[in-house]
């Protein structure tokens, strides 16, 4: 084990591995968002923390409607995201990659199921790598933003945005996150 376990993940008894993932097949209710949360988990004491905020994207991918007992141990992952990027395991050597460049060109280029819910998610932890994340040393694509015209959304518009599409609370587990 790289990093000691992120204490907002669930536990892991064994790592989590693709083929875990595809043995859900097109599952994407909460079976699957726990899976990605564990598979998170995976890849950050892996040492991967890029990876685990991937997982943690998929996670916010999962087709929920609020009910579900994960969500009531496990909100939307946006306290996780946060805490990741607070660890900067780049400092370690362990390979963060550019997660506001990340979040804005997933923001802007989002297709599949519920593309405006998970866009706004997107924006969500953009605003979080916004906050947490120098911008010198983890800026945003001026290049997209220029050629694209692509207009970074305030938290005002996300937190109304979240409200209208997201899950009951989203925008409060968001806000805490912040």
């Amino acid at each position: 084990m790289t990093n000691p376990p992120c204490p907002l993940l669930p536990a892991i008894e064994r790592p989590v591995t693709a083929a875990d993932s595809r043995a859900l097949g097109d599952e994407r209710g909460e079976p699957f968002y726990r899976l990605c949360l564990a598979y998170a988990q995976t890849k950050w004491v892996a040492g991967l923390p890029a990876q685990a905020l991937l997982q943690l994207n998929r996670a916010m991918s999962a087709d929920l409607d609020g009910s579900e007992p994960a969500l009531a141990e496990y909100p939307i992952p946006y306290r996780q995201v946060a805490w990741i990027l607070r660890e900067r395991p780049d400092r370690r050597g362990q390979f963060l990659a550019n997660p506001r460049r990340h979040w804005q060109h997933y923001a802007t280029r989002m297709s599949g199921p519920r593309p405006e819910l998970r866009t706004w998610r997107a924006w969500a932890c953009h605003a979080i790598g916004s906050r947490i994340l120098p911008v010198e040393d983890f800026p945003d694509d001026a290049e997209q933003i220029t050629a694209e015209g692509v207009a970074i959304p305030g938290e005002g518009e996300i937190s109304g945005r979240l409200a209208e599409l997201g899950l009951p609370g989203e925008v409060d587990v968001w806000r805490a996150a912040l």
